[in-house]
C-alpha cells in the first residue's frame, strides 16, 4: 500500500491516522509543498490519479483512490478491525454527518485563518481584509465548539466509539490551534476530548510531525 501525503495536508493526515489505527503498514510519499507556492510542482502520480491534483491518494494493489472520506470508508470495509464507523445504521449515519460537518462546515472557517502561516499580502488593504475575515471566522468556530461540547456531553468520543468523526474534528481543532483560533479551554469537555486524542498512539506522532513542519515551512 502507498499513500501520497503532504506535510500540512489535513486530509492526508486523516488517512494516516486511520491507517495507524488499523495497524496497516504503508509507504508514504510526501509531495512537495511550500507556503508561498502550495503543492508545486504537482506530483505526476497524484495528477494522474486525482483530477483535482490533490493529496491524499491511496494505492492498494491495483486500486487507486482519492478523497479522504472515500479512502477511510474503503479502509473500514476492506480492513474492518478495529472499526472506525459504528455498525448500526443510525449511529453510522450520525457519524458520517459529523465527519461531513467537520470537513464542509467547520473547516472552511478554519481555512480563513490559514493566511497566518503564509507570507503577508504585499497589498496592505488586502492583508487587512484577510485579517478581518479571519476574525469573523473565529466567531463561527467558537460557536461550533459550543455545539460539539454539547454533543460530547459525558461521552469519551463523539459517537461513543473512536471513529472517523473524531479524526475529522480532531484535525480541524488541531489546525485551528496552530493557526491561533479561538481558545479551546473555554469548553472543558472539548478540551478533555482533544487532550485524550493528542495522546493517542495513532495521533501523537502526527501532531509532532505537523509542529515540525510548521517550524520549517510556516511564517
Amino acid at each position: 500500500m502507498k499513500l501520497y501525503s503532504g506535510p500540512l495536508s489535513l486530509f492526508s493526515r486523516k488517512v494516516e491516522i486511520a491507517l495507524a489505527e488499523k495497524g496497516i503498514s504503508f509507504d508514504r510519499v510526501m509531495v512537495p509543498f511550500s507556503q508561498a507556492e502550495g503543492y508545486f510542482p504537482k506530483h505526476p502520480d497524484v495528477l494522474s490519479a486525482n483530477p483535482k491534483g490533490q493529496v491524499p491518494v491511496l494505492e492498494d494493489g491495483d486500486l487507486t483512490l482519492f478523497d479522504s472520506t472515500v479512502i477511510n470508508e474503503y479502509l473500514d470495509e476492506a480492513y474492518p478491525d478495529p472499526p472506525l464507523l459504528p455498525t448500526a445504521p443510525e449511529p453510522r449515519a450520525r457519524c458520517r454527518l459529523l465527519e461531513l460537518a467537520a470537513d464542509e462546515i467547520l473547516l472552511p472557517m478554519i481555512a480563513r485563518l490559514m493566511y497566518r502561516t503564509e507570507p503577508a499580502d504585499p497589498d496592505p488593504a488586502r492583508q487587512r481584509e484577510r485579517e478581518a475575515d479571519g476574525e469573523r471566522a473565529e466567531s463561527v468556530i467558537e460557536a461550533y465548539y459550543g455545539t460539539m461540547e454539547g454533543h460530547l456531553a459525558d461521552k469519551e468520543y463523539l459517537e461513543g466509539m473512536f471513529s472517523v468523526a473524531d479524526i475529522s474534528l480532531f484535525m480541524d481543532v488541531l489546525f485551528a490551534e496552530r493557526l491561533g483560533g479561538p481558545p479551546l479551554d473555554r469548553h472543558a469537555g472539548l478540551t478533555a476530548w482533544y487532550a485524550r486524542l493528542c495522546g493517542r498512539p495513532s495521533i501523537a506522532p502526527i501532531v509532532a510531525e505537523i509542529a515540525e513542519a510548521d517550524r520549517i515551512l510556516s511564517r
